[in-house]
C-alpha cells in the first residue's frame, strides 16, 4: 500500500496499479488514466484522417483504456503500455467496422421491398420485361415516389461481397484484387519516427528509454544503474513520454 505521507504523484506506476487492484479506489484509477492517456492519444492519432473525427476515435480509445486498466494484472510481468495498446487499437478497428456496416432498413421498408421484389420477379417471368414504377405503385397501392424511394434503398443495401467472383479470371474474387496495406511501410515509418525522437533526448533520457523499453528493465533497476532514486526515474520517464507524445501529435 502507498504510505499515508506519500502523495499519489510520487508513486510509481507499478505500485499505483497494485494499490488500485487492492483498494479499487476511484481516485487511484483516475490517476492511472491520466498517466496513460497518452496511449489513447497515440492510438487515435494513428487512425485519424480515415473518415472518422479524431475526437470520436480518442473517446473510443479512452474508454478502451479504462477497460484495460480494470483488466490489467501486473503479476504477469507485462508492462501496461504493451498490454493496453493492442486492446485500444482493436476497439478502434471495431468502431470502424461497426460504422461502415450496410444500412439496415426499417421493418416497414423491408416488407415493402420484399413485396416489390416478388411482384417484379413474377411480372418479369410473365412478360419478359420489368414493370414500370407506375405499375409497381398500382400493384402495391402506393405512390410512384414511394416506389422510387424503396428502389433507392434497395440499391444502398446491395453491397458486393469480397468473395464475389469477377470476370477477369478463373477463381478470382473481388478480395483477391484489392490492395493490402504493407506492414513494412509502417515499420519503416515507426523506425524513422523513433530515431527522430531519440535525437531530441539528452544522453540520460536516451539511456532511460533504452533500458526501460528496449532492455525491459524496471524503474528500480534503471535507478540503481544511474545511481538515483526510483522516484526520480519515474518523474523523468513521465516527462520524456509526455515530450514524445507532444512531438507525435504535431
Amino acid at each position: 500500500m502507498t504510505p499515508a505521507n506519500m502523495t499519489i504523484d510520487a508513486t510509481t506506476n507499478e505500485d499505483l496499479f497494485l494499490d488500485y487492484i487492492e483498494s479499487r479506489d476511484v481516485s487511484l484509477r483516475n490517476e492511472l488514466i491520466e498517466r496513460y492517456l497518452y496511449i489513447a492519444e497515440i492510438a487515435a492519432k494513428k487512425f485519424a484522417g480515415r473518415g472518422v473525427d479524431y475526437e470520436d476515435l480518442y473517446q473510443v480509445a479512452s474508454l478502451a483504456l479504462v477497460k484495460a486498466i480494470e483488466r490489467f494484472e501486473p503479476e504477469r510481468g507485462i508492462k501496461f503500455p504493451s498490454y493496453a495498446t493492442p486492446s485500444l487499437i482493436g476497439e478502434i478497428k471495431n468502431y470502424f467496422r461497426d460504422s461502415s456496416r450496410v444500412m439496415r432498413l426499417p421493418r416497414r421498408d423491408t416488407e415493402q421491398l420484399k413485396k416489390m421484389n416478388l411482384y417484379i420477379q413474377e411480372y418479369l417471368a410473365e412478360h419478359a420485361v420489368k414493370p414500370s414504377p407506375r405499375q409497381i405503385a398500382q400493384y402495391l397501392d402506393i405512390t410512384v415516389d414511394r416506389v422510387l424511394e424503396v428502389l433507392e434503398m434497395k440499391q444502398a443495401d446491395n453491397v458486393m461481397s469480397l468473395d464475389s467472383a469477377l470476370a477477369i479470371g478463373e477463381n478470382c474474387s473481388l478480395g483477391n484484387v484489392l490492395g493490402q496495406e504493407d506492414e513494412s511501410f509502417e515499420q519503416i515509418e515507426n523506425h524513422d519516427f523513433i530515431r527522430y525522437c531519440m535525437r531530441l533526448l539528452n544522453d540520460t533520457e536516451k539511456r532511460i528509454i533504452e533500458q526501460r523499453y528496449v532492455g525491459n528493465k524496471t524503474q528500480k533497476e534503471v535507478a540503481d544503474a544511474l545511481n538515483v532514486s526510483q522516484m526520480q526515474i519515474s518523474r523523468m520517464e513521465r516527462k520524456i513520454l509526455a515530450k514524445l507524445a507532444k512531438v507525435y501529435r504535431k
